[in-house]
């Protein structure tokens, strides 16, 4: 088995995949003509976003993120050679700031920012061997 994609459920796909565009820079792999699910490219596996809506209709029974609650516990990390970057260029772009950029005991720096819906997205170096 492997992982194919990871969906968030979002209030408004087209703004989130336009945020993650231009607070990430990440590349829109497509966005369905309804507006109610998209993809973004991230290597090997895809990030996606799906309406609120749609998982209504599936019948799951979720809690949404929202910007102004405590982030669900889970996070989105991307891996950047530049966290600082990367970090700065989120905010500038409407991330709400969670965590400056930090080095971690292991050599790692990460930091973390919310997305407009509230997600905990995490930037971090890579992982060294």
């Amino acid at each position: 088995m492997k992982l194919g994609y990871v969906i968030l459920y979002v209030a408004n796909v087209p703004a989130t995949v336009d945020f993650y565009e231009k607070a990430f820079g990440l590349q829109r792999r497509f966005l369905h003509e309804s507006g109610q699910y998209a993809e973004l490219e991230t290597g090997a596996t895809a990030l996606a976003f799906a309406s609120e809506e749609m998982a209504k209709n599936n019948g799951l029974t979720v809690r949404f993120n929202r910007p102004k609650e405590d982030a669900a516990a889970v996070e989105v990390a991307l891996v950047t050679p530049d966290v600082e970057a990367a970090y700065e260029r989120a905010v500038k772009a409407g991330a709400r700031a969670a965590q400056p950029p930090k080095q971690k005991p292991w050599g790692q720096t990460v930091a973390y920012v919310r997305d407009l819906d509230g997600v905990l997205v995490e930037l971090c170096t890579p992982m060294s061997p």
